[in-house]
């Protein structure tokens, strides 16, 4: 764990004074600003010093070579990792002969402010130079939530107290050097310098850079346009390969300023010419210049206010986790919003961590929340799973499967993962996505989604299962050799929470296939096939351990050697950074949820006392080196009556990045585990239950929160929810009357009239489960501080 940074605590931003030189590109990750489409990481305008330049585009990549020391057979051939486009966040400045730098002259004062209600990073700093000029600076960026392919500076300038000329040379850059992009040669020739020249272009004053990926083919325009106002000033700009410059000039008095804003647009396709390019990203700089400034600001708060009107969620008994909450669902929406046919990568467009790539967590983590809180961005994610459909068969096909093989991690749909037992094996991403799809159904009714996109998936991914298992001879379907959640197992027999997210995916298959016959026809789906998902469904093999009474992670692994956590105890290092996989993978050692995952995901498979039983068995197992694995575990004990616990496992869920707690911050947030927040929460505490029956709720507050309320999107209603200790009140806005369950009794909730239901008491949970040693989580006072 690296030292924290002091960030402060407010209900509705975040905010960092100074400039700790050591800790930027943490900072950077923070401060962070995107639309799903368009990420920027938290640069200092200047653009130097900086810790990680970040210019990303969801979706624009460059292929490498996939460096392997022994080929074989279905290895992927090439790999994919995210690139910097041209940044357009540099304003450089210079005054009198002194271009500013933290590093040099004097910092009087420096703050960064992440505005989570205006959608806006603010960065305020009065410096003086080493020739005795001061002058006072704020800026205030953002990425457009109502613009996609925009986003904007607003930079001011005022003289202090002598007159001073300045000079601001606002860029575009492409082809920034990166602190080691990757550790082989082989790839770091390829990333080091990523994009080709198509095209530098002037147009009075707006600038535009075309390049060309080298190898993935993929083409990216970035313009620039500026509106100058205050003092008087000359303005030149000019182009050349990797560089457009606008350089503006002007002598300031004591307490005069001058005000420049910033439009930068952004476009990539795979095969658009230069010209269409170029006109598409200009086009998009000239709607933004129309809006203006002003404009642009309204929008952002406009979208912003409509969001928390539904997804803000409301602690009560703690400031910084209430600070963290909104955090997490700010980090959401960004990652997602304005994405339009792609999806969300672990690190979202804060960072390039993990290579840009998209993995099962997107589904598993992310599209719960976007589903409750922002639906339409749920579907689009959906959407774009739909459109590697034929990526996906390819990949089933070379494994000899039918159906389709969604790729482990990604950026184009196309497998990208060189460690075949934790990705080609992983086959659960299959299921993890047909759940999102069924759970947006649920939440929504889209029917037009359902037989666009929806029924597709669901019959592909039934034709994979179907022919990945194999039935034994007393009738019993199995899934042999995958792998799942669980990174430190690898390649077992009936993996529970694969078999049951199987089981599940079989029977929605089923389901849609009959409400649509004459679509599934269209897709060769015919009575028979549809009754041999059934038939398999029911007869999936669910391994259960009589002697000990709980259900293994995997058949036989109850049966393993447990890890000798009393002599290996835990020294801040991950196991797999101490320990081959092998070892790993021989031992009962969990790096984070796999079964008490099924727990939470497959909640009908389970009785509460087989839940409470396993919860317990794993927990001791369980050594957290996936920031996944705390909110999950949040999750299930509260489900089993450890609120406290589940409090303690929220806290770290909250603090994993703004903490840096895993020491990897600097590479991006951690989307997935932001989403985690809101799911400790809302399902952990507020104990909802997404279920073919309709929505369920089971509130009860730890002792550490003295009230909580959050809303979810259902059907196009709002329902929210108003959880004290000893009762919850329901209130929906509009529509239709609508039944939940409370505590497993039904309610009738109709608009604008709430409705309080009593909290039961609480049973008798038992002693508190202990982890292995040193694994403890830290306490819920002691990670939040207060």
């Amino acid at each position: 764990m690296s030292r924290p940074l002091p960030f402060d605590v407010d209900p509705w931003s975040i905010g960092l004074s100074g400039v700790d030189l050591d800790r930027l590109p943490h900072r950077e990750s923070v401060f962070a600003l995107s639309n799903g489409n368009i990420g920027w990481r938290g640069l200092l305008d200047e653009g130097e010093p900086h810790g990680v330049p970040g210019t990303y585009l969801n979706g624009v990549f460059e292929e490498h070579p996939m460096p392997y020391a022994e080929s074989g057979y279905g290895y992927p051939e090439t790999g994919q990792s995210v690139i910097n486009v041209p940044n357009g966040q540099v304003i450089r400045l210079t005054v009198d002969d002194d271009p500013l730098d933290v590093r040099s002259g004097t910092l009087h004062d420096h703050d960064q402010r992440l505005d989570f209600r205006a959608g806006t990073l603010e960065r305020t700093l009065t410096w003086t130079s080493p020739a005795g000029r001061t002058v006072r600076i704020r800026s205030t960026r953002l990425v457009s939530l109502t613009h996609r392919s925009v986003a904007a500076v607003r930079y001011e300038i005022e003289a202090v107290t002598e007159p001073v000329a300045i000079t601001v040379q606002s860029e575009l850059v492409a082809n920034e050097p990166l602190p080691d992009p990757h550790p082989d040669p082989r790839v770091r020739d390829v990333l080091e310098k990523p994009l080709r020249s198509a095209g530098s272009f002037v147009l009075d004053g707006l600038a535009t850079l075309v390049h060309e990926t080298r190898n993935s083919g993929l083409g990216v325009a970035v313009s620039m346009d500026h509106v100058v106002s205050g003092a008087t000033v000359d303005v030149q700009t000019a182009a050349s390969d990797d560089l457009a410059r606008t350089t503006i000039r002007a002598h300031l008095a004591p307490g005069e300023r001058i005000d420049v804003v910033k439009i930068v647009g952004h476009e990539w396709a795979t095969e658009l010419s230069v010209p269409a390019l170029r006109d598409r990203a200009e086009a998009a700089v000239a709607d933004a210049m129309r809006a203006g400034w002003d404009g642009l600001t309204a929008g952002q708060r406009d979208r912003l206010d409509d969001y928390w009107a539904c997804a803000d969620v409301r602690v009560e008994g703690q400031s910084r986790l209430q600070q963290s909450v909104r955090f997490a669902l700010f980090a959401v929406l960004q990652a997602a919003d304005r994405a339009e046919r792609r999806s969300v990568p672990g690190k979202g467009l804060t960072g390039a961590g993990y290579g840009g790539h998209i993995f099962w967590d997107a589904e598993g983590y992310v599209l719960p929340v976007l589903t409750a809180t922002a639906p339409d961005a749920a579907k689009e994610a959906l959407r774009w799973r739909h459109a590697t459909l034929d990526h996906a068969r390819a990949r089933a096909r070379q494994l000899h499967l039918k159906g389709a093989a969604f790729a482990w991690r990604t950026i184009d749909g196309r497998e990208s993962s060189g460690y075949w037992p934790a990705s080609t094996a992983a086959f659960h991403i299959n299921a993890d996505i047909a759940g999102a799809v069924v759970h947006y159904l649920r939440a929504t009714g889209d029917v037009d989604f359902e037989r666009e996109a929806g029924l597709e998936i669901l019959i592909e991914t039934a034709r994979l299962w179907q022919s990945l298992g194999h039935t034994d001879a007393d009738g019993g379907f199995h899934i042999s050799g995958v792998t799942g959640p669980d990174e430190y197992s690898a390649l077992y027999d009936d993996n529970v929470f694969t078999n049951l997210m199987a089981r599940a995916n079989l029977e929605a298959a089923a389901d849609a296939a009959r409400r649509h016959p004459d679509l599934a026809r269209s897709f060769g789906v015919d009575d028979d096939e549809v009754g041999g998902w059934v038939r398999i469904a029911q007869a999936v093999h669910v391994p259960f351990d009589e002697k000990r009474g709980v259900h293994p992670q995997a058949a036989g692994f109850t049966d393993l050697e447990r890890w000798d956590f009393e002599t290996d105890t835990a020294d801040g290092d991950l196991l797999q950074e101490r320990y081959p996989y092998f070892h790993l993978y021989r031992k009962q050692v969990l790096k984070q949820a796999d079964l008490v995952l099924a727990l939470f995901f497959c909640t009908d498979a389970f009785t509460a006392e087989e839940k409470a039983r396993a919860f317990r068995y794993y927990e001791a197992l369980t050594v957290r080196d996936s920031s996944l694995s705390a909110a999950v575990q949040a999750v299930v004990a509260a489900e089993v009556g450890h609120l406290e616990l589940a409090a303690d496992y929220l806290a770290e869920a909250a603090t994993i990045d703004l903490d840096d707690l895993h020491g990897n911050a600097d590479d991006g947030l951690h989307i997935a585990s932001l989403g985690g927040i809101w799911i400790a929460l809302v399902a952990g505490f507020g104990g909802m239950r997404d279920v073919a029956d309709g929505l369920r709720f089971a509130p009860r507050l730890p002792a550490q929160l003295t009230g909580l309320s959050f809303g979810i999107r259902w059907h196009g209603r709002t329902l929210r929810l108003e959880i004290a200790p000893d009762a919850t009140t329901y209130r929906l806005s509009t529509g239709e009357p609508l039944t939940i369950r409370h505590f497993g009794e039904p309610l009738e909730l109709v608009p604008d009239a709430g409705v309080s239901a009593p909290t039961p008491p609480r049973g008798e949970a038992g002693a508190r489960p202990t982890q292995p040693v040193g694994y403890e989580p830290r306490p819920f006072e002691v990670a939040l501080g207060e």
